[in-house]
């Protein structure tokens, strides 16, 4: 066990032949005791200030330790949320080339379609320019027929005209 202050007060010491001086001995163990009750007050105000400190540093510790949790989970969620990201922008790429393939199918459908027409329509066309040249030759060819000329110099005579429509009524 630890010498105490009043350990030190109490000491009798045993008396010699020649001893020490009494007084002077006392002195030297009150500067001793005071001294000592020194030492212990600081020790135990260290001991405190120490304790105050530990407690501290607890309190930081566990502080960092709550600040190091949530940045690992920040952390974590921010890389979650950036996968979230990549994987839909990957779907929404992925969905863009579909619509744009069907739309490149569909507008290559339509000019095919569009081309088939044309050539229908331009065959169409052929035929109706053969067809209307055709008749117009056959109507030309009516025109310079002599028969046109025939009937030009065949002469009604009125006299009949009155018969025939005399006979008619």
């Amino acid at each position: 066990m630890p010498l105490t202050p009043l350990d030190i007060h109490n000491k009798e010491f045993s008396r010699g032949f020649r001893g020490y001086d009494e007084d002077e001995v006392n002195s030297f163990l009150n500067q001793i005791i005071k001294d000592y009750e020194l030492l212990i007050r600081e020790k135990k105000e260290l001991e405190e200030q120490l304790n105050s400190q530990s407690e501290r540093l607890g309190y930081f510790s566990n502080i960092e330790e709550t600040l190091n949790k949530s940045i690992v989970i920040a952390q974590e969620t921010a890389e979650e949320v950036k996968r979230n990201a990549h994987k839909e922008a990957k779907l929404l790429i992925r969905e863009a080339e579909k619509n744009a393939d069907r739309i490149v199918n569909e507008s290559l459908a339509k000019a095919r379609k569009i081309a088939i027409e044309i050539e229908e329509l331009k065959k169409q066309s052929k035929v109706f320019r053969m067809r209307f040249k055709m008749l117009m030759e056959a109507q030309l060819d009516l025109l310079n027929n002599d028969d046109w000329d025939a009937l030009m110099e065949f002469e009604v005579d009125n006299e009949e005209l009155e018969k025939l429509s005399e006979e008619e009524l």
